[in-house]
């Protein structure tokens, strides 16, 4: 009976229409149709599915009889058509600014979450919204590709039906910023982001994705954010090896670059002699890289090099000479290593220190 009574409100008037246009032969009138529409506006507001809607109109216009039964018959579905046409527009219409909004709304709080521009209780009851507890602490992985991504593009979608089906609602934000894939996660489940990691790099043939570490409240979300984001950044100057980057391993090179003065000091002193070189400072820069890499390893260096392990030794030879450190002595390999690393740091010697 309730359910009756639903469809009823938005039938009103819907009989004696039909029964004019039976009469007349006319069609339906702009003021008629564009009253169906605002009632399927309506009734997609209220919540009533436009299956049930249309089956409740199919059923009303059962209940007419056309006083000219030769005609009236193809007047009536040809009215039907007009009206159950034009309702189910404005239940349409309803329902696309009603997932427009929902949208609007999911990017809005994504960027005041990320960015921490909201006020935190304020972002706290919107989070529950999203399916997230911010009283809890969270870790945030990023995921870049080779191309970027938008919201409803076959890669966020792949990652997300994915993640729903492993592990169904436990408290996931799944969104793209910049370009990127991001995923926030409680915490006390990493296997979340690990799987994340897995199926956007599987998703998008290649690319790279960074964990930050997780932190509590929703300005740990932006933290966590911003530690992943910096992995990226490392990862692209340090030409470092993916695919998955967890900030809490990166944790030394922050520490090398907070005083960038003495660290170009330490890279001008030490290194600076290397320009003299044939061929410039970067073969010698790239062979001492590999070796440090591999461990201090002449033959794996060279594989990675592609070089022979005579051409790796002659390099390192050259070093030695040419800046009075020894790559082989542990006394000096230290601030050997750690001034080849603030070169990859700061771009030297592309760039002017």
């Amino acid at each position: 009976m309730a359910v009756r009574e639903s469809a009823e409100e938005y039938l009103q008037g819907y009989a004696e229409i039909l029964s004019g246009v039976c009469a007349t032969g006319r069609r339906l009138s702009r003021e008629e149709l564009e009253a169906l529409r605002a009632r399927g506006e309506r009734a997609a507001e209220a919540g009533l599915g436009l299956r049930f809607l249309v089956r409740a109109h199919l059923s009303a216009a059962r209940r007419i009889r056309p006083a000219d039964p030769r005609d009236g018959h193809e007047r009536l579905l040809a009215a039907v058509e007009q009206a159950v046409d034009a309702f189910a527009e404005g239940h349409e219409r309803a329902q696309t600014l009603a997932v427009r909004q929902e949208e609007a709304a999911r990017r809005e709080f994504v960027d005041d979450l990320l960015y921490g521009r909201s006020d935190l209780g304020r972002l706290a009851e919107r989070a529950e919204r999203f399916g997230l507890l911010l009283s809890h602490a969270h870790a945030v992985a990023v995921a870049e590709g080779p191309r970027t991504y938008a919201d409803g593009d076959p890669v966020p979608r792949a990652v997300e039906s994915s993640l729903l089906a492993r592990f169904g609602d436990r408290r996931i934000l799944l969104a793209t910023k910049d370009g990127r894939l991001v995923c926030v996660a409680p915490a006390d489940e990493p296997e979340v982001l690990g799987h994340f990691a897995e199926q956007a790099y599987a998703a998008a043939d290649g690319g790279m994705v960074a964990v930050g570490r997780h932190h509590p409240g929703a300005g740990g979300v932006v933290h966590s954010y911003e530690e992943a984001l910096n992995a990226l950044a490392l990862a692209g100057r340090m030409g470092l090896e993916g695919p998955v980057l967890h900030a809490s391993d990166l944790l030394v090179y922050p520490v090398l670059t907070r005083d960038r003065q003495a660290m170009a000091d330490l890279v001008r002193s030490v290194l600076g002699p290397v320009r003299q070189a044939r061929g410039g400072a970067q073969p010698l820069l790239d062979t001492l890289t590999a070796y440090f890499d591999s461990g201090c390893v002449t033959t794996e260096a060279a594989r990675r090099l592609s070089l022979s392990v005579r051409a790796v030794t002659y390099r390192l030879d050259r070093v030695h000479r040419l800046t009075g450190a020894d790559p082989a002595d542990p006394a000096q390999r230290y601030t050997l290593q750690t001034a080849v690393i603030g070169a990859r740091l700061l771009g030297w010697p592309d760039q002017e220190l």
